[in-house]
């Protein structure tokens, strides 16, 4: 089985550093960096309004709680957004290349 992984963070530099580790370690097989969004969350009781940087990790179910204690060690963030999906289904190539690609 295969997950995809949520995480935002506020800069391209922090972006960039979970990617590389995370695809260098082996941990993930790709990590795509969208370079802007704009969130919108409560924070410390009052809402909050932030450009933000969104993270999708590929990776495979069975360590994915390694990956999420990574980013954790990694993140800039108090409490970093670290989402978990399954994949359900996909191109049988593709899924083969997140085998051949994580550890």
């Amino acid at each position: 089985m295969y997950t995809l992984l949520f995480s935002t963070t506020n800069s391209m530099e922090n972006a960039k550093k979970i990617a590389k580790i995370l695809v260098d370690e082996r941990l993930a097989a790709c990590v795509n960096i969208v370079p802007y969004i704009k969130s919108f969350y409560r924070w410390e009781g009052k809402t909050v309004e932030d450009d933000e940087i969104l993270l999708i990790i590929k990776t495979k179910s069975e360590i994915k709680d390694k990956v999420i204690k990574r980013i954790k060690e990694l993140h800039t963030y108090q409490i970093p957004e670290i989402i978990a999906l399954d994949i359900t289904a996909g191109l049988p190539e593709y899924l083969k290349w997140i085998d051949d690609n994580v550890s």
